[in-house]
């Protein structure tokens, strides 16, 4: 049987040397490159030389991608033709569906629309990120039967998750392949998706997954759905961490060649895993230096499969660790070059080397005003605090200053003053649960001078200037109710804003009562919050204020009280006349909690001011059982019949058909109720 498998195989000429250090892959096949020739902007493709081409888009994949075999030589994508910049939707999905081949750089985070939505790639495709810019989020792409040539590189695909955790309903991947040949995914932050991060099914082959980030859901990396043995994969150098189960799952694949990757459970999540690598079916695995850190069972097979292991490093590990069959070990060399690094040195390589790389997919030295700030605890940054680096920031700055934040635990207040516009707060790590701001003010704490610091006053977090935006960092606020009973006033804001144009892309805001207070700088003033592939959590009112604000895409999780009973409230406006409130648009509203406990909202006539004219809006959106068969309710005095309360087209056990209790908008009124309607003339984008 071997030698028939291996006439399939013609062996590159050219051998490729891979598992080296990054800095020495500058001079190789694969070589990032610097500066280069400027390319379209706006999906407008400039043709150029070969000679002027940079490394990125002429690079070709190493591993069993790099094979010749059913007819193509190899991977190398979109070499061939030109090169586009996107940075729409559109535009993304005009040239990858497209039928010649293209290198699509990715310059800007594209919104999926539907959330779940795979773009369908066809051959010869590049398509890659520009720098850390392009990400994709709510969806992802799908390759379908007899696609071939295709590299993805260097993109954060992330956040389609529909807030629940073994989702058998949404099959949202990051990337799925079914049926297709000679791929290369490589360099990508692949993340909280719906269903699972890569699917490879039905006999997809040459498939090489190298350098990516895999991290935050409950499915990896799934390679199966067929009863044929036939496919060829290497996976190696990839960083899988707090992922449940598929690590990956490998079923009835012909060669499976595994190698110098770095699989993480952190015993400090909530995050279990339930296996790492596994050889399932007929599946024949070579397991080579790779690093397993806490993981449960992490090396296993079935009865039927042969799995051979080399070199690997088991550390805080438990379970199964298997090996053997009947099977006889193939030697991935028969097919192409590639060089092992140390197990002990996989760790530190992979988290330094895996996702996107600012080197890639660029080909201008910009000379951009943006100013990064760091932030670490251990005194590896610039500066120990947020507020520090907050307080560096220049008055009146005109340009936008990143402070960037290392994983950590940062206990502390915040506060962005209104003279320091422009600013984004960002967590670097790998998930947006690694950086967390937290503090346990309420609003009956008392301050130095006895007196209390009111709910406002409470804020974990709290942003007064214009243009400021957070991402991939948990905000909390961690007032303990019951253990401070005595304390008069149980408010406690993570987050307040008061400004306008406030993005939050990415982030956990998380509490128990007012947990987001949502204002505006003056009861004259505009205030608009744009809050996007996010979690907030609450029990009392968690979303309230007069800001005009967007929940778009996002999870509303749904906590109990302090005394473990259910029963609350999601939001709170206290919206001005004639102006908007909040839109809650595509999300999903859940919890642990008991059925039919919770109300989408109250309104919020703040101080008795009856010229106020609360409104939310939930549509388009997934409710659990959690949500009452009458969803709002009055506050203060008021009735919320003569406010502005409705629904449109939500689904699940929550939703309910239009009645005196519970108002739905007709199709020409919910036109009017969008989120360009919403945000006027913003359209935010992440800076």
């Amino acid at each position: 049987m071997s030698e028939i498998r291996k006439a399939r195989h013609r062996r590159r000429r050219t051998a490729l040397y891979v598992g080296v250090p990054l800095a020495l892959t500058a001079a190789a096949t694969m070589a990032y490159g610097t500066v280069f020739g400027v390319f379209g902007e706006d999906a407008q493709p400039k043709a150029s030389a070969a000679s002027a081409a940079p490394a990125w888009a002429t690079a070709t994949a190493d591993g069993f991608a790099s094979v010749d075999a059913l007819g193509q030589n190899g991977t190398y994508g979109g070499r061939d033709g030109k090169t586009v910049t996107v940075k729409t939707l559109a535009d993304l999905e005009k040239y990858a569906t497209a039928a010649d081949p293209y290198v699509i750089v990715v310059a800007a985070t594209i919104d999926m629309e539907p959330v779940g939505k795979e773009i369908k790639v066809q051959s010869n495709k590049t398509v890659i990120g520009s720098g850390t810019a392009g990400q994709i989020v709510g969806g992802g792409f799908f390759l379908g039967q007899g696609v071939h040539n295709v590299i993805i590189r260097n993109l954060t695909i992330r956040d389609a998750y529909q807030g629940v955790w073994n989702d058998k309903e949404h099959d949202y991947d990051g990337i799925q392949m079914d049926g297709a040949h000679h791929v290369w995914i490589d360099h990508n932050d692949i993340r909280h998706m719906a269903d699972g991060l890569i699917d490879s099914r039905k006999d997809t082959t040459y498939l090489t997954v190298s350098y990516n980030k895999l991290s935050n859901e409950n499915k990896a990396f799934g390679i199966g759905w067929t009863a044929n043995t036939t496919a060829d994969i290497t996976i190696h150098h990839n960083w899988i961490r707090e992922t449940e189960q598929r690590n990956p799952s490998t079923d009835n694949v012909a060669h499976a060649h595994l190698y110098n990757n770095y699989l993480e459970d952190d015993a400090g999540t909530a995050i279990t895993s339930s296996y790492g690598n596994y050889a399932r079916g007929n599946t024949n695995m070579l397991l080579e230096n790779s690093y397993f850190q806490g993981m449960n069972n992490p090396v296993i097979r079935d009865s039927t499969a042969t799995l051979v292991q080399r070199g690997n490093v088991f550390s805080g590990t438990s379970g199964r660790n298997e090996s053997g069959g009947s099977g006889t070990a193939f030697d991935p060399k028969t097919y192409y070059s590639y060089t092992l690094d140390k197990a002990t040195d996989v760790p530190a390589l992979v988290k330094s080397g895996a996702g996107p790389r600012t080197s890639l997919g660029t080909t201008v030295t910009t000379t951009s005003a943006v100013t990064t700030l760091t932030v670490a605890k251990d005194g590896t940054g610039a500066y120990k605090t947020v507020q520090a680096a907050v307080d560096a920031v220049p008055a009146n700055n005109t340009s936008r200053v990143v402070i960037s934040v290392k994983p950590g635990t940062y206990r502390e207040t915040v506060k962005v003053p209104s003279d320091k516009p422009h600013v984004t707060i960002q967590g670097t790590g790998s998930s947006r649960k690694d950086t967390v701001i937290v503090y346990n003010n309420a609003a009956g704490t008392k301050r130095a001078d006895g007196t209390t610091y009111g709910t406002t006053g409470s804020a974990t977090v709290a942003v007064e200037a214009d243009d400021f935006q957070a991402r991939n960092l948990t905000i909390s606020n961690d007032f303990d109710e019951a253990a401070n009973a005595s304390v008069q006033g149980h408010q406690a804001v993570a987050l307040r804003t008061g400004a306008d144009k406030i993005m939050l892309d990415g982030v956990i805001v998380t509490g128990d009562q007012d947990t987001l207070e949502l204002e505006t700088a003056g009861s004259d003033k505009l205030g608009r919050v744009y809050i996007t592939n996010s979690y907030i959590t609450g029990n009392v009112d968690f979303v309230f204020g007069r800001a005009t604000a967007v929940i778009n895409k996002s999870v509303v999780t749904l906590k109990k009280r302090a005394d473990g009973s259910s029963a609350g409230f999601v939001t709170a406006p206290s919206t001005p006349a004639n102006r908007k409130g909040f839109l809650i648009t595509h999300s999903t509203v859940t919890g642990d909690v008991s059925a039919a406990s919770f109300c989408l909202g109250r309104n919020w006539h703040a101080g008795g001011d009856a010229s106020l004219d609360p409104q939310t809006t939930v549509r388009d959106s997934t409710l659990s059982a959690a949500v009452k068969a009458a969803p709002w309710s009055d506050m203060g005095g008021f009735s919320w019949k003569d406010d502005r309360f409705a629904e449109y087209k939500n689904t699940g056990a929550g939703a309910g058909t239009a009645s005196s209790d519970r108002p739905q908008l007709t199709d020409a009124q919910a036109a009017g109720q969008s989120v360009a309607a919403w945000l006027g003339d913003w359209t935010p984008t992440a800076s």
